[in-house]
């Protein structure tokens, strides 16, 4: 991280501050969009909050599941020949198998995009999600990376990196920037202009909370680009932590929920109610009795804190290392960074249907 210098200490706590001063925030979404459904709230929630930040762009990440493949392939092997060991039930692969089969599907048949093609499809369906807000999207939303990176100095180049260099020089206020998937843009952003770290705040939501014993490789956000990943911990670039596990797992909503107070609040409203009910994990997982199932909303605490930082409660700490064996080990020497460990699930989901109502001109 020679390329990076350390922040003053009084720069990095302004930067690390709780928001909530007397004018919108800048920020940038850098979002794997049609990873799932949570992101789609994310965006609506964020557009939809026009006094506590201004979107001034949106940027489509890559992602894949693909790295599941063999492990899969493998586990179902293993169970089927009877030589199943315990590596073979860690991410759920047991069941997951036992879930495919019991619907006559087997692991070859699972469906997983690349990179490239991930982030074109949150691309589009960023679009999506200004179309059905009714809101202007040019010049607004940009591709991003179609791979991640190969090495730890090798930034991949895309417009979402040069959107993010160009935003953070402008502007008289510093520039948060919400990560909601891997950080591929952001950090070759770092690496293309490192001088950029002073102008941004990056939230980002992945993994286990820093004091977990845990190995993160189950977070997709984290796992897919370790060479990004790493760099966002270790470079020193302002960072509000926000563990999906434990944390923002909490985030969970049900199907009458959903029906109850999202579905027919205007065309945004119904568009979140068909991805619910649409999930495309559901089928990647083979899960079934999704009307009686919750499903977590994950990306939504990225803009939770930025609406009331009391629903997302934080501290400051140590940025942690994440070693080869993708666990965390600490050095209190490290820069600092915020993290949170609670939410406020209640108040941060009535804010986001007292929106969906307002909009729909309920």
């Amino acid at each position: 991280m020679s390329r990076f210098s350390k922040l003053p200490e009084d720069l990095m706590r302004e930067r690390l501050a709780l928001p909530g001063g007397d004018r919108p925030v800048r920020l940038l979404i850098d979002t794997d969009a049609a990873n799932e459904i949570d992101d789609q709230y994310a965006i609506a929630w964020a557009l939809l909050s026009p006094e506590k930040m201004t979107v001034e762009a949106v940027t489509a990440e890559p992602f894949s599941f693909a790295h599941h493949r063999p492990e899969l392939i493998a586990a179902e092997r293993a169970i089927e020949e009877g030589t199943q060991k315990s590596e073979h039930l860690v991410g759920g692969f047991q069941g997951w198998i036992h879930r495919l089969h019991a619907q006559g599907r087997r692991a070859e048949d699972v469906e997983f995009v690349g990179p490239a093609e991930g982030m074109e499809l949150s691309y589009q369906e960023i679009l999506t999600v200004y179309e059905k807000l009714a809101i202007p999207s040019a010049g607004k939303v940009f591709r991003g990376a179609d791979r991640y990176m190969s090495a730890a100095d090798e930034p991949v180049p895309s417009e979402a990196v040069d959107t993010i260099i160009d935003l953070a020089k402008s502007g008289d206020d510093p520039l948060y920037i919400a990560a909601m998937g891997c950080v591929t843009n952001i950090a070759s952003a770092l690496l293309r202009a490192p001088e950029i770290m002073e102008r941004v705040i990056v939230i980002w939501t992945s993994s286990y909370p820093s004091t977990a014993p845990h190995s993160n490789r189950p977070s997709l956000n984290l796992f897919q680009d370790l060479h990004a990943s790493r760099l966002l911990f270790d470079c020193g670039v302002p960072h509000i932590y926000l563990p999906g596990y434990h944390v923002g797992a909490q985030l969970k909503i049900s199907h009458p929920e959903m029906e109850k107070f999202v579905k027919g609040r205007g065309a945004i409203g119904d568009y979140l109610w068909h991805l619910y009910t649409h999930n495309p994990l559901h089928r990647m997982f083979a899960l079934t009795n999704t009307e009686q199932r919750t499903w977590v909303i994950w990306d939504i605490i990225n803009i939770a804190w930025l609406v009331d930082p009391q629903w997302v409660p934080t501290h400051l700490t140590t940025s942690p290392i994440l070693d080869e064996s993708l666990h965390w080990r600490h050095d209190p020497s490290r820069h600092m960074m915020r993290e949170a460990h609670d939410v406020q699930r209640d108040e941060i989901f009535l804010d986001l249907f007292r929106k969906l109502e307002k909009a729909a001109g309920k």
